[in-house]
């Protein structure tokens, strides 16, 4: 019998489970995030993911669009639906890699700079907001469980 046939007879529903509190915690704690950035990001006409995309341009100014969206961790065509998007709002710009014309660069126009850095200042206020009574110890110790589990589950998905 393997340990995924093991754990499985064991722990029949995941409410049984002794890690459920924390998976479900999490999940809620990541959903009720999001739709709070929502919320608060509305009047800049963005959402999240437009979000991650402006504010891995101002960090990695001229990243190919391959890079984005592995440091994203989604696929090109979700990539491909989003950029159009925010380049007709005139937020980002691509350009053809000098050496290689195949491969496009993406960059932050200055409009989009000033908006990424006001939405950087709501995202900052927000998890200031829900972070603030827990101590830094236990946001660094959250943060590397967190990437435990985003380790295993990319090497997951590379096997």
């Amino acid at each position: 019998m393997n340990k995924k046939q093991v754990t499985t007879e064991h722990h029949h529903f995941p409410w049984d489970h002794p890690r459920f509190r924390s998976w479900i915690a999490v999940a809620r704690a990541c959903q009720l995030m999001q739709q709070t950035l929502t919320r608060e990001l509305v009047h800049l006409d963005i959402k999240p993911p437009h979000l991650d995309i402006l504010i891995n341009l101002y960090r990695f100014d001229g990243i190919t669009q391959q890079e984005l969206a592995r440091k994203m961790l989604v696929g090109r065509s979700n990539m491909s639906m989003l950029l159009p998007q925010l380049e007709k709002r005139g937020l980002i710009k691509r350009r053809g890699d000098e050496r290689d014309k195949r491969v496009l660069r993406l960059s932050l126009t200055p409009a989009g700079r000033t908006l990424t850095e006001e939405a950087m200042e709501i995202q900052t206020a927000l998890i200031e907001k829900s972070l603030t009574g827990s101590p830094i110890e236990d946001c660094m110790t959250v943060a590397q469980s967190m990437e435990r589990i985003i380790a295993v589950l990319l090497k997951e998905d590379a096997d």
